[in-house]
């Protein structure tokens, strides 16, 4: 199919110039070599499209026939190379991403408004997951999710510095109940559970160097940490949340943070994808303006 088509386009340069040797130059072959191309097309075809002397090339009966059909179809293959190389060149089109519902908050929608005013002609398309995404077999150009999601095969670019969790609940909720101050102390309270892909979340803390897991029992398990902050802030239990989801929260008074000289950091958010070969210009423009160095 590649080469009928190849042959084609050929067919309709020599027809255009109605000389083999303007048409080599702007084909960029030998006279040669086109000439045996359109040998070879007359003779799969059975017809003769082209009408030889020694002074002269113009399109048989066949072949104007052919060219009147062909031309249009030519035209809209040019037209969308054209489109192709565009993509390539100016970042426009539609990029499908894959995020984690707190990366989309937390990273993508902050700077969005900077991002869609420097490149109107990007339309981001998200979906929001929970958990790693096979971005290929999705139909996917990008993804934004944590270290540990990200499949080893990937090419990764961080798009924030390391992050840290944070253990809160409202003031209403610990106005009967005493503060933990060890995370062994949580199997008193009620807290939010958080439910990932393999199960429910089992809560990490860590001081010292000394890594502690706790189970956490209560009235809520949700699979967004935005859900389990309302929850909180609902006076439900304790939620675990990152940081900088709840710092305007507790600055207001609105959330208690717990267990603060128990949160470690650990890499944050990162924007992955399969290969940085024939990369788009929207792609290349979206890493550029999310990464941090």
């Amino acid at each position: 199919m590649k080469s009928e088509l190849n042959d084609l386009a050929a067919f309709a340069v020599v027809a255009a110039e109605r000389s083999f040797t303007r048409a080599a130059e702007r084909l960029g072959v030998t006279q040669s070599a086109l000439s045996h191309t359109i040998r070879g097309l007359e003779r799969r075809l059975e017809l003769q499209l082209l009408a030889r002397t020694t002074k002269s090339v113009s399109p048989t009966s066949a072949g104007a026939d052919l060219l009147k059909s062909l031309s249009p179809a030519l035209e809209q293959i040019d037209r969308a190379l054209n489109e192709v190389r565009t993509a390539r060149d100016r970042p426009a089109g539609r990029l499908r991403l894959a995020v984690s519902k707190s990366a989309a908050a937390l990273v993508l929608l902050r700077k969005l408004p900077a991002f869609a005013a420097a490149y109107p002609e990007v339309v981001l398309d998200v979906s929001t997951c929970t958990g790693p995404v096979d971005l290929v077999g999705g139909g996917f150009d990008a993804g934004i999710q944590l270290e540990e999601f990200i499949q080893k095969d990937m090419i990764a670019a961080r798009v924030t510095q390391e992050l840290r969790l944070a253990a809160v609940a409202s003031p209403e909720y610990f106005a009967t109940r005493s503060l933990p101050l060890n995370p062994r102390d949580l199997s008193a309270h009620y807290c939010i559970g958080l439910r990932l892909p393999g199960g429910s979340y089992r809560w990490e803390f860590e001081k010292g160097g000394a890594p502690v897991t706790i189970s956490v029992a209560g009235p809520l398990v949700v699979d967004d940490t935005s859900l389990a902050i309302q929850a909180a802030l609902a006076g439900l239990g304790i939620a675990l949340a990152y940081e900088d989801q709840v710092a305007d929260y507790i600055g207001q008074g609105q959330l208690i943070r717990v267990l603060d000289d128990w949160s470690p950091s650990f890499p944050g958010f990162f924007i992955y994808y399969p290969d940085r070969r024939h990369q788009s210009a929207a792609l290349s423009a979206l890493i550029r303006a999310l990464r941090v160095s």
